[in-house]
Parts: structure tokens; C-alpha cells; sequence
């Protein structure tokens, strides 16, 4: 699950401006996140399978959003990989719920970006976005983390665990 990478098409430009970046960026982790969900929600039941299909619910709003703001500061949105390659196998509801932590941590990890590289009314709904990850992690993990969407911030955080999920056949460039 690449939330780091974006691919780009051949008429685009190299100088986007670092909010359209973190734009990408971000809907680029959303795409991830929803495929994430996907995979985990059907190792899950009662109700932490009701709080992962709300959390997909949630990325699909997310992402969906992103895609127009792309479009509105004139960029191509990025487009969501065919399939992506998970950091651990997925075989049960604990690594389930794993799973969607490590989801949530590195969404936040993009909005966190995007609220720094945007102003006005965008770093809000970046904020608000942040926050939502954020809670929906800490209700995961069992606990918070002091830094949400700053993984080097976190008190014992193993950068292994935090880095970027890569696309299947990626190669890891942004």
C-alpha cells in the first residue's frame, strides 16, 4: 500500500506547488487506507467489524474529497493501484486490528503533511481529517500515540512499522 508514492502521468508538470504534493500525497494514503479496509474488514465481526466498515465509509468520503480538491488546484488526481502489498499477512482478527492501526498511523502521517502545507479553510478539513485518523488509531491500537501523523515523534516508534506500505511492482518514487 504505497502512501508515499504517486505516480504521474507523462503531461504532468514537475512543479506542482507543495499543497497540490501534499494533496496527492494524501489521497494517495486514502487509496490505500480504503484497500486496507477492504482487505481487513472480513476478518473482523460484531462490533470492530461495524467500526472498520464506518472507518472505510470514512476513507471513501476522504479520498473521494481529495480527488476534487486535486482537480480544483488543478492537478490530475492520483490514481489508486490495481492492488498493494500489505506489510504483514492478515490471516485473523488481531492482525486485523493491527492492520488498521498501522492504516490509520500512516493517513495520519499524510495529513499531518497536508495541514502543513496548506492555509485557510483546506488545513482545516486537513486538521479535522488528522484528528479523525488519529481517534480511529488510538480506539485500534488500545491507547494513543503523543504525535499523531508523526511517527519519529512517537515514544518507542519502530520506523519499520511506519515507513511507507509499497504498491505491489512500485518502485517507491514520488
Amino acid at each position: 500500500m504505497s502512501t508515499r508514492s504517486i505516480r504521474r502521468s507523462d503531461d504532468d508538470s514537475d512543479d506542482d506547488s507543495p499543497e497540490l504534493t501534499a494533496v496527492q500525497a494524501a489521497l494517495a494514503a486514502e487509496h490505500a487506507a480504503v484497500y486496507g479496509y477492504g482487505v481487513l474488514g472480513g476478518r473482523l465481526d460484531g462490533k470492530q467489524g461495524a467500526e472498520a466498515r464506518t472507518a472505510h465509509d470514512a476513507h471513501r468520503a476522504r479520498r473521494d474529497a481529495l480527488a476534487r480538491t486535486a482537480r480544483d488546484l488543478g492537478g490530475r488526481p492520483v490514481a489508486a493501484n490495481a492492488a498493494y502489498a500489505l506489510p504483514f499477512a492478515v490471516p485473523d482478527g488481531p492482525a486485523a486490528v493491527r492492520l488498521a492501526t498501522v492504516l490509520e498511523d500512516r493517513v495520519s502521517g499524510a495529513y499531518a503533511d497536508l495541514v502543513r502545507a496548506t492555509e485557510g479553510e483546506r488545513r482545516k478539513d486537513a486538521a479535522g481529517a488528522l484528528r479523525e485518523a488519529a481517534v480511529r488509531s488510538a480506539r485500534w491500537r488500545g491507547g494513543n500515540v503523543a504525535f499523531p501523523g508523526l511517527a519519529e515523534r512517537a515514544a518507542g516508534a519502530d520506523p519499520a512499522e511506519t515507513g511507507p506500505v509499497e504498491a505491489a511492482g512500485a518502485d517507491g518514487t514520488r
